[in-house]
């Protein structure tokens, strides 16, 4: 019989994840709160899902890891579901095509949203009783939606960019911290042997371990990221129509696709969650490709800096501060401010750097499904680092490890320089 304190010992760790996967499920619909069922059903691309497949997705996923494998007698909501809302999971079986989930005008908003009521109370109702595989398990599901939540959020940016009327998810002004424009200036980074990746401390995705030694050549990072009056330098120097200095896959982008600003820009305006903003030249450029960063390092006379250099710069700092996803509302990234060496470490704007996402020395795969979560996509992307403004508060680690193809920008990524000493 386990004694008094045993029994607080583990209840405490529950009441905890109680309290942190009620917030998270209660934040995905916050988000989708002003969505009309047209909005949150309609795919505007084929890497964006529907606002209302996120959440379907994010429920699929608590009712078929957690529910289905670890609550005894447990009947799936809607047998139906599996089907429609399975991601890339091979080992769950045949899954609606991607590029069609637009075409999902059934079930409903409403009918979604039964289903997550539905769940959560059912994973309320075992997290007393669950297995502590299970309970990593709800712990992984949370962090999971959290970055559903960002997807969600990015996806129907792109899909409202669409729409002539530049409609509003928030119809409220964009806040801005009164603050002085902070000037560029090179902090030299740690140099030699540096420990790397998840030290085991907490939460964490298998991308990001094992931890492991990395060499670090004498360097220095940019004290804030690259803003928006810097990328009108750019502009203006003729960056866009200078192949010397472009990759050639990224020279051959731009050119195929027209590209000559970063994504949601016309003008002196860019399209964000609350509609058409004048430009703020002293917040961090957003919205750009790895191709269109590399060549704006290269014209800059600088590089990207290494997930690696990055690491070591930002393990000092506090990973839930900064601009970051508090609730429901208007997020755009604002202008840096401080009186730190390095600034906006976390937070405003994912950065890309020069490291290929490729898994670290000794990583293996998790047995079963749920190995199929990172570790399949370790092939044609690059890593970003240290969070944006639609990151929810609490996600974010030093190690951290977040990746896309070298042409996307739809979410919010932007660069921090880096240069050689």
């Amino acid at each position: 019989m386990a004694s008094r304190t045993d029994a607080s010992a583990r209840t405490d760790p529950i009441e905890a994840l109680t309290r942190r996967f009620v917030a998270t499920r209660g934040l995905s619909l916050d988000l989708v709160a002003t969505l009309s069922d047209a909005d949150a059903s309609a795919q505007s691309m084929p890497d964006a899902s529907p606002a209302k497949w996120h959440l379907a997705h994010t429920t699929w996923f608590f009712e078929t890891f957690i529910l289905r494998d670890h609550v005894a007698g447990y009947r799936l909501f809607d047998e139906r579901y599996p089907y429609l809302f399975n991601s890339y999971y091979e080992a769950e079986g045949p899954r609606h095509a991607r590029p069609q989930r637009g075409l999902l005008t059934r079930p409903s908003l409403d009918e979604i949203r039964d289903w997550r009521a539905h769940v959560d109370a059912a994973v309320g109702d075992a997290l007393q009783d669950l297995s502590p595989a299970a309970l990593t398990l709800v712990e992984l599901g949370i962090h999971h939606e959290q970055q559903h939540q960002e997807l969600l959020l990015t996806d129907i940016k792109h899909l409202f960019a669409q729409n002539p009327l530049g409609p509003a998810v928030w119809d409220a002004p964009i806040a801005r911290e009164v603050r002085q424009f902070s000037a560029m200036n090179w902090v030299k980074g740690a140099e030699g042997i540096v420990a790397t990746g998840d030290g085991g401390d907490g939460f964490a995705f298998d991308c990001e371990g094992p931890r492991h030694e990395a060499l670090l050549a004498p360097h220095a990072l940019a004290s804030r990221p690259v803003t928006n009056g810097e990328w009108h330098e750019f502009i203006a120097d003729g960056g866009y129509r200078t192949p010397s200095l472009w990759l050639s896959d990224g020279w051959a982008w731009a050119q195929a696709d027209g590209i000559e600003t970063p994504a949601y820009w016309r003008d002196n305006q860019y399209f964000t969650l609350a509609g058409w903003r004048d430009i703020d030249p002293g917040a961090p450029v957003t919205h750009i490709s790895f191709f269109e960063a590399d060549a704006f390092a290269a014209w800059a006379g600088a590089r990207l800096p290494t997930e690696f250099e990055w690491e070591a710069a930002a393990a000092s700092f506090d990973p839930h501060g900064g601009q970051q996803l508090d609730a429901a509302g208007a997020v755009q990234p604002v202008a840096a401010g401080g009186d730190t060496d390095l600034q906006q470490m976390f937070g405003s704007v994912w950065e890309w750097t020069g490291s290929a996402y490729r898994p670290y020395p000794g990583f293996r795969t998790a047995p079963g499904a749920v190995g199929e979560y990172n570790g399949k996509f370790m092939s044609g992307q690059f890593v970003l680092r240290g969070g944006s403004c639609a990151t929810p508060r609490g996600h974010l680690r030093a190690s951290y490890r977040n990746f896309f193809y070298p042409h996307q920008r739809w979410q919010f990524t932007g660069l921090r320089l880096a240069k050689d000493l």
